[in-house]
Order: structure tokens, then sequence, then C-alpha cells
């Protein structure tokens, strides 16, 4: 039975949450909307808080940062702008009017009425789960279409452009530009000076941008200042194919790059064509990552592995967009059909997450001693988004890692190999698993000192049940034999300490330390019994039978230790009875199938936490009123009643949609009045999938998916560049202006805004005092 103020409160959270915009949104209003999000480094937004028409916000980068993105449609010789938030002095145009928009795992789409005439505009960033050189190419599409709205013929021509914002962190710096022509207008911009694998605030001094269109007698292009190139448009429908020959500062007169097409006559019996512009960022290398003997390997992004020029990699992803959309809506659908047997409320929550994961990694390929690239030697790499920019975190890792087990789990694997193969070299000393693999992406060094931050218990547990959760998935044994040694010492560290967990961190750093903590404990304890299937795979016996005996016996008696004294809750600590939190980490159990927690212990917690919810969801633990969203969704998958778990997942809803915030959906918010608190953009919303990883046991893409496969509807739309740090030559019509896995011994077997570093935050928790906090 439930409470009176429980059911009050479950009316409310399903209840529509009426929105403040003047359009219709389908599923909901977020706090940003992504555009362009393929990589840590190419990530295009537009926040919304209460609600932002595409044309009453510049574009950011996932900090904050604008990126500069205009675009403009003339209709019947008026001017419309329908991206971005232009003036232009002296030059007349008119703001469309958004009248939808909706999104998807993979799209954005609005609808923009510009006159008698209603512009389509969709941002499409491919999520290609079948296909790995696919997923790793830096670019997504932006397409926009028009169709007549009272029955009338019109002339239509749209126009788009980017400025040098999207390769600087640093306004200042000066940029140079080439244009490329032939069957594809390409714009590459890039910092005049690169700094390879250097950063200002979060974003890379090297690289270079680039905006493409395929080319035709309708296509036009420009570079030059901003107003200028604008003008241009507004007054004559297209652009003169020239070109701006004076390098400069990103703000010293705002270089832009422009592209325009004429769709012709649009009429209401048929929408027009299509006019589809690429946009992406390319570095290379992409990542410096250590080897053995404190060596450095610098890697390149997969699609580089074709070896071809970055031109014809364009004109190819361009060509192929009619088949990219389609293998995008097929994905979509599927994510949809799959999330929504939970509930429509769930499955709009997935569909908001999953571009904001697969913006945070890469996906790299090393070279061999020839130079050749070694395509048996793909490695993942992840940043730490918005909270220090750590390399590979592990407990950043283990939220999203739902996500990759239901998309596709080679991805998981190998986002977990450069933590494995990095510490089976022996250079990390200490004996517990390490929480990343270097302090500051994209730079993979290691910790050879030791002294990254310590979460002992909290990181050992994630590498063993990451490692035991992909080899069921897959029945891939891989990891299990290149890495049984190292897997086998993390466990011991677990024997010794995960019962009576020492005072350390877990993965919520900002709560502080703590000792004896029962949700800590019970990561570890799973991690014993993980490594106890892990030594069975690996046809150890007698070390199978020794560890699940000690993970059995730790379950009993932490079930002792951990319940408060009057029966009816399990505490935040031993022995403190007042308190409780979230026990996300038996999602484990369930996840893994071990079983090593008694049912009761489900059930319990499922009740106390059906009278814990405030108007935004259960808090984390009784220490404060904030919560993370991937934890309750992770709490929703474990629980044993649907009208608790559906609580749960109607409240994060409910945050995603508050319209109070307006930054790349946060990860920490206060349950009590839903103000997103200090993150932002982070992968680990990945956790939002926790419910359709249970359901769905084989993942979306097949299990048989090479680097290259992406099923008989596709093509491979990258044919990826060679160059160095400035992102690859330009050939074309050229108009210029001057790791292999160790084997150890084993048993046989199968306007930028900085972002804070992760050590210390400040942030205020509504009237809670302010507080010095870490972020997992």
């Amino acid at each position: 039975m439930f409470s009176l103020a429980f059911l009050v409160f479950l009316f409310t959270c399903f209840t529509v949450v009426l929105s403040a915009t003047s359009w219709t949104a389908n599923p909901f209003n977020p706090a940003s909307i992504p555009l362009a999000v393929r990589s840590p480094y190419f990530s295009a937004w537009l926040n919304q808080g209460e609600g932002t028409a595409l044309n009453a916000a510049w574009p950011t980068f996932w900090t904050g940062g604008i990126v500069g993105w205009a675009g403009f449609a003339k209709v019947d010789g008026v001017a419309y702008n329908w991206l971005g938030d232009p003036g232009i002095p002296g030059v007349n145009f008119t703001k469309t009017t958004q009248k939808s928009f909706e999104f998807t795992s993979t799209q954005s789409i609005f609808v923009m009425t510009a006159g008698p005439v209603d512009l389509t505009i969709t941002f499409l960033s491919p999520v290609e789960p079948s296909n790995l050189v696919n997923q790793s190419f830096p670019f997504s599409y932006l397409s926009v279409s028009a169709a007549s709205n009272d029955g009338n013929d019109h002339s239509v021509q749209v126009y788009a452009d980017i400025s040098a914002e999207w390769v600087s962190g640093d306004d200042s710096l000066q940029v140079q530009w080439t244009t490329s022509t032939g069957a594809t207008i390409a714009h590459q911009v890039q910092l005049s000076i690169q700094e390879p694998f250097t950063e200002i605030n979060d974003r890379a001094q090297y690289g270079a941008a680039y905006h493409a269109m395929l080319s035709d007698d309708s296509v036009t292009f420009q570079t030059g200042q901003d107003i200028v190139v604008r003008a241009q448009f507004i007054n004559h429908g297209a652009l003169p194919n020239a070109q701006d020959s004076n390098f400069r500062g990103v703000s010293a007169n705002w270089p832009v790059f422009a592209l325009a097409r004429d769709l012709g006559k649009v009429n209401s019996a048929s929408t027009s064509a299509t006019a589809v512009f690429a946009v992406g960022h390319v570095r290379d290398p992409a990542v410096q990552y250590i080897t053995a003997s404190n060596g450095v390997q610098q890697r390149s992004s997969l699609f580089m592995a074709q070896a071809s020029p970055i031109y014809s990699a364009i004109t190819t992803f361009l060509s192929d967009y009619d088949n990219a959309l389609a293998r995008a809506r097929a994905f979509d659908a599927q994510v949809n059909q799959d999330a929504a047997k939970v509930s429509t409320d769930y499955a709009a929550v997935v569909a908001l997450s999953i571009r904001q994961v697969f913006g945070a990694i890469e996906l790299t390929v090393s070279k061999t001693s020839s130079g050749d690239f070694n395509t048996s030697d793909i490695m993942v790499f992840m940043k730490e988004l918005s909270t220090g920019g750590a390399v590979n975190t592990a407990d950043v890792i283990f939220p999203a890692w739902p996500l990759f087990l239901y998309i596709n789990p080679a991805i998981g694997k190998q986002l977990l190999q450069p933590l494995l193969a990095y510490q089976a070299t022996g250079q990390y000393p200490n004996p517990w698993a390490a929480h990343d693999v270097g302090h500051s992406y994209p730079n993979a060094t290691g910790h050879n000192d030791g002294k990254d931050l310590a979460l002992p218990v909290e990181e050992t547990g994630n590498m063993l049940i990451m490692t035991l959760s992909y080899t069921q998935r897959t029945n891939d044994t891989s990891l299990v034999t290149a890495y049984y040694d190292l897997l086998d010492r993390w466990a011991q560290y677990l024997v010794q300490n995960s019962l009576n967990p020492p005072n350390q961190l877990s993965t919520d750093v900002f709560a502080g330390s703590l000792a004896n903590q029962t949700n800590l404990a019970i990561k570890g304890i799973i991690g014993i019994k993980a490594m106890s299937e892990i030594a069975a795979i690996a046809g150890d016996s007698a070390k199978s039978a020794s560890y699940s005996a000690t993970a059995s016996k730790y379950a009993q008696e932490w079930e002792q230790l951990a319940m408060s004294t009057d029966g009816t809750h399990l505490t935040l600590s031993y022995g403190n009875s007042s308190s409780w939190g979230l026990k996300y980490n038996l999602y484990a159990d369930k996840l893994l199938g071990t079983n090593i927690f008694s049912q009761s212990i489900f059930d319990l917690e499922t009740k106390w936490y059906s009278t814990r919810a405030n108007t935004y969801g259960v808090p984390l633990d009784t220490r404060n009123t904030y919560s993370k969203p991937d934890w309750q969704m992770w709490t929703a998958a474990l629980v044993s009643d649907n009208t608790v778990r559906d609580t749960l997942i109607t409240s994060v809803l409910k945050y995603a949609s508050d319209g109070l915030n307006a930054r790349p959906l946060p990860d920490l918010y206060d349950t009590v009045n839903g103000t997103a608190l200090s993150t932002q953009a982070r992968p680990v919303v990945g956790g939002h999938l926790a419910l359709l990883t249970l359901q769905s046991k084989t993942a979306i893409a097949p299990s048989n998916s090479s680097i290259g496969s992406s099923g008989s509807s596709s093509t491979t739309p990258t044919s990826p560049g060679s160059g160095g740090t400035s992102g690859g030559s330009s050939p074309g019509t050229t108009t210029s202006t001057n790791s292999t896995e160790p084997t150890q011994n084993k048993p046989n077997s199968a306007h930028a805004s900085s972002s804070g570093r992760r050590d210390r935050l400040v942030v205020l928790f509504g009237a809670v005092s302010m507080a010095a906090f870490v972020i997992a």
C-alpha cells in the first residue's frame, strides 16, 4: 500500500508539464537541444531554458561558448533568418516563426514558417552501431527543405555559414582557410599555429573545421566578413564564389564560410529538393596514449584507416545522406520501440540521452612500425566532460555502460582496452584499478606515479563488473584471456576491502569520503562474484569456487551490517540507522545474473523509495536533496514494483523538461526545485538505458559486425583523410588564399565558458550554503 502523499505525487508526475514555448515540442522541450554532436571537440547545442527558438540564440559548444552558425532563406525575394541570431547593419530581413520541434535519438527537427513557405530543418548526428568507421567520422548533417503553406508556387533559396569560432577556445587567435571545389565545395578553417594535444576552454587548439555541400549549378559559396557575406545573400539570393584573402583572428571582422543553394520553385503538392550541408571537425593525431616502458603512441581517428583524402571522405559522406537518414530512422525507431515497452516517458528520456554519450567519445586506431594503420588495434577514448577532462574515467564509463551493452558492446570493450592494457604493463603502481588513463584529454599518458584520484573499491569493482558483463553479452572471452592476472589481482584487493570499505570516495565524489558505505560494499561484493564467473570462464575452477564462497559469505554478513535497527531500510553507512541512500549498485547483480543478494533486499528498498520522492525525484542519500538521473534510472531498473519504477522515470523526465535549465542535460540536480548543479553534457546519461539493457538480451549491432560493416542499405560514407594536425589536406580543385592486447599468464580457456576542474567545484544547493565538492 502507498501513502496518500505518494499517490498525489505520482499524479503530479504523470501530469503533462506545460511548456512556455509557442511551438509544439515532441516528445518535450529539453534543457538543450543537440544539433551537431559527434565528439568532445565537435559539439554544437541550442540551449533552451523555458524555450529558445532556433533563430533566437547562437548555437553553443557544450561549455556554453558560441559556435557561430547562421542560416537564412529567401522566399520570393524576401529574406528570413532561420538559424542563429545575427545582426546585419543596414539590411532588412525577417525572423522565421518556429512552428514545431521534434527530437529522436539521432535527429533534431525544426519546422519554421518563412512567410508562405514552411522550412523543415533537420540536424542529423548519425549513430552507426554496426559500422565503427562511420561512427568515427566526426561530421554531422544539416538539411533544409521547403514546402508551400498557401497552395501557391514560391521561389526559395537557402544559405548557411559557420564562423572560425569552431576551431579555438580563444577568439583572438589567427586562423587561415581554403576552399576546395569540384564534386564538393568544402571550406576548411584552422588555427594558423597548431598546438597538438592542447586545449583552451575545452576546445582543441589543433585540427580543422569543415563546411561542405555537394556542388551543382544551384550552389554558390563565399568566405569573408560575417556581415558582408550574409548581406550578399540577403540582397542577391546567391553568393559570388569569392574568397577573402585576409587571414586574421577569429573575432577580427569575424570571417565566415558560407554556402547557398537555390531550391527553385516550391509548391504545396510536394516538398522541394533538399539542401544538405556537412559540418565537421577533424584532428590528426586524435589522442596520445601511453604504452609499455613509458612510451607514447599517437593514435588517429579510425576513419583514417581507409587512407583517402578528407575531401573524398566528405564527398562520400554527403553522397550517402539518403542512406544515412534511412539508417538513422531505423535506429531511432528500434530504440523508441524497445524503450516504449517500459513507457513513453522512458522512451523520451532515452532519446535525449544517446547523442550526449556519443559526443564524448572517439574511436581510434594505431599504426604499425611500417606506418600502416593497424585496424586490429582499435581503442575508444572518452573525455570526462565538464568535470575535469580526464581520459577514460572508469566511474564515468560505468554509469554509461548500459548504453554500450544495448547498442554495441564492442565499443564498450574498446573503451576498457586503454585502461586494461595500460595497467597490464605494470606501470601503474597501486593494487587497485586506476581512476583514469590520463589527467587531461586527449593525453592518455597514464599515472605512473599512482597519484590519480583514488577510488579504490569503486573503480576496481567497476572494471570487474564491466569486463564480465561484456563477456556475457558477446561470448567474446578475449578480455578474460588477455587480462586474467590483472583482474585476479584486482579481485584480491576487493576481498580485503569490500565488506568493510575503508574511509574512501565512491563515484559520488562530491558527497565526500565515508567509511563503511553500504552501497560501495555492494559494488565490491558483486565485483568479487564477477571474478568468480571470470575465473570459471578462464577454466580456473579452484579460484572460481573460492571467490564465489567469499562473495556469498560477505553478502550475508553485509545484510546484517547494512540493515537499519528497525529493519525498514538499508543505511547509507553501517550503524547509522537514520541514514539511507539509493542502492543503485544492486543493478549489477541483476545485469550479471549473479543473484548474490536476496530478493528481499530489492523488495525492502523498493518499499522504502516509494515514500521518499521529492517533486523531482528521490534524493541520492540523506546528506542532501540532490540526486543524479543516471542513478535514478539504474534504481528504476532494479526495483520490484512498477509504480515505483515509473515514479523514478517520470521524475527524471520532469527534471529534464522543467524549463529551468539551459545547458546539455546536467546529471546532478536538486530534487526539491529541479535546478541543475554544476555539471553538463556528461556521458553518464548512458545510464538512462539501464532498463533497456536488462530488457534486451542482444545489442542493436549484429554480433558479427565489423569496423566497416553496416548492412545492405549503406555505403561506407567515410573515405578518410591523411595529413597532420591541421585535419588533413584538401585536394580537389583548391582555391586558396595563401595496440595490441598483452597476453598474461593465465589458465587455458576461451564565447567560450570554461569548465571547472574535477578536483574542486563550488555549488550552491538551493538554500544550502556554499560547499566545495567533486563530481565523479
